[in-house]
């Protein structure tokens, strides 16, 4: 069968699969509501590890552990002062996402 020209108009702009792979783990990284929290909260203010830990309630150890996660899919940054490691959003693009994403979530209610 002859592909159609909406066919082949996708498949040019379909990116490739390992980038597909990337995203789906990107948004596999986002589907966990305690990192939800923890970028919902670093959307408002720079936080260190101990100030989410009290602000969401959980041990200074499930926060880090948590923020690793973060961190390795370049979600947040951090800035050292002192001994104290402050957490931030890596970028303006984290910001909008969860921006987006929560005045869609709003919408439906």
């Amino acid at each position: 069968m002859k592909e159609s020209k909406n066919i082949e108009k996708v498949r040019k702009n379909m990116p490739n699969y390992n980038t597909i792979t990337d995203l789906s783990d990107f948004f596999k990284i986002l589907g966990d509501s305690t990192r939800l929290q923890i970028l919902m909260a670093l959307e408002q203010s720079e936080l260190c590890v101990s100030e989410l830990s009290h602000l969401l309630n959980m041990t200074i150890s499930a926060i880090s552990h948590q923020l690793k996660s973060l961190k390795n899919a370049k979600l947040v940054k951090l800035r050292k002062e002192g001994k104290t490691v402050f957490y931030s959003l890596d970028d303006d693009h984290i910001n909008k996402l969860l921006k987006v994403s929560f005045e869609h979530i709003i919408e439906k209610v």
